[in-house]
């Protein structure tokens, strides 16, 4: 039996996850199966290089923990959190969907200001 070497224990969960990386431009989704505040176990579906130091997304929590990879075997990965670890509420959120809203957000503004601004022209053109 071996000895905990952890400072939190880490409660089993099953918890669907998304790592990214490389300025997000890359991502691989894994399955967290223990969890604490300091550290989780990934698993993974597919065999990939992972860099030491990630982004943690998870859907369910509406969080994403910047993640530093501690080890390696061949059922999962074992991360730690930054002390820093960010969430929504202090840090911005960097994930496809949260950019993908903010983007459909700000085309929405950008056409009530390009309809706006139509109507003023409008109503400038008889004076004129």
């Amino acid at each position: 039996m071996s000895m905990e070497q952890r400072r939190q224990p880490r409660l089993r969960v099953f918890l669907k996850g998304r790592i990214h990386f490389n300025n997000g431009s890359s991502s691989i989704d894994c399955l967290v199966r223990d969890m604490s505040s300091t550290g989780a176990r990934l698993l993974l579906s597919e065999t990939a290089t992972l860099p030491e130091k990630f982004d943690l997304f998870i859907p369910q929590k509406e969080r994403t923990f910047r993640a530093q990879l501690r080890w390696r075997r061949e059922d999962g990965i074992g991360v730690t959190f930054d002390n820093g670890a960010e969430s929504p509420e202090t840090a911005p959120d960097l994930t496809m969907t949260a950019l993908l809203r903010r983007v459909g957000e700000l085309e929405a503004e950008n056409a009530a200001l390009r309809r706006r601004l139509a109507q003023m022209m409008e109503a400038a053109a008889p004076a004129i």
